[in-house]
């Protein structure tokens, strides 16, 4: 059995926030001792351990609690994870899109000023307050 911060430290997850996955049903109630201490056992941990890694891949609360209905029901198709999945890589590409034409028009604005000038003739500073001079949307 562990304790929350012993499952914090394991986990590499905050004690507040496996909290919030309890309040959330994501993680199960843990047991309580006599001294209302919450103790987790190895369930507890692998499942912490699986909400960490979505998260950390991009998952929504929503997404993850769809994957953890499946995981619990073994005997389900996989076809509504595999579902999820690819609407996750979907919208990871779309932000990485995004991105990258961030980079593009923050790469253009900095180029646009040697940093040797006053600030009254800033191009950055300019670029900033009129989003007319951006070449595209972003």
């Amino acid at each position: 059995m562990f304790s929350i911060g012993e499952l914090s430290k394991r986990t590499k997850v905050k004690v507040p926030t496996i909290r919030y996955y309890e309040e959330m049903g994501l993680l199960a109630e843990a047991e309580r001792t006599s001294g209302n201490q919450r103790r987790y056992d190895k369930e507890g941990l692998e499942r912490l351990s699986f909400i960490r890694h979505a998260r950390d891949l991009g998952f929504s609360i929503e997404a993850i609690s769809s994957l953890i209905e499946l995981q619990d029901h073994p005997d389900r198709s996989c076809e509504a994870a595999t579902d999820i999945a690819v609407s996750q890589l979907a919208d990871v590409r779309a932000k990485i899109k995004r991105l990258k034409l961030l980079e593009k028009e923050l790469t253009r604005i900095s180029k646009g000023c040697d940093g040797h000038g006053v600030s009254e003739d800033c191009y950055v500073l300019a670029s900033l307050a009129d989003h007319e001079l951006c070449e595209r949307e972003h």
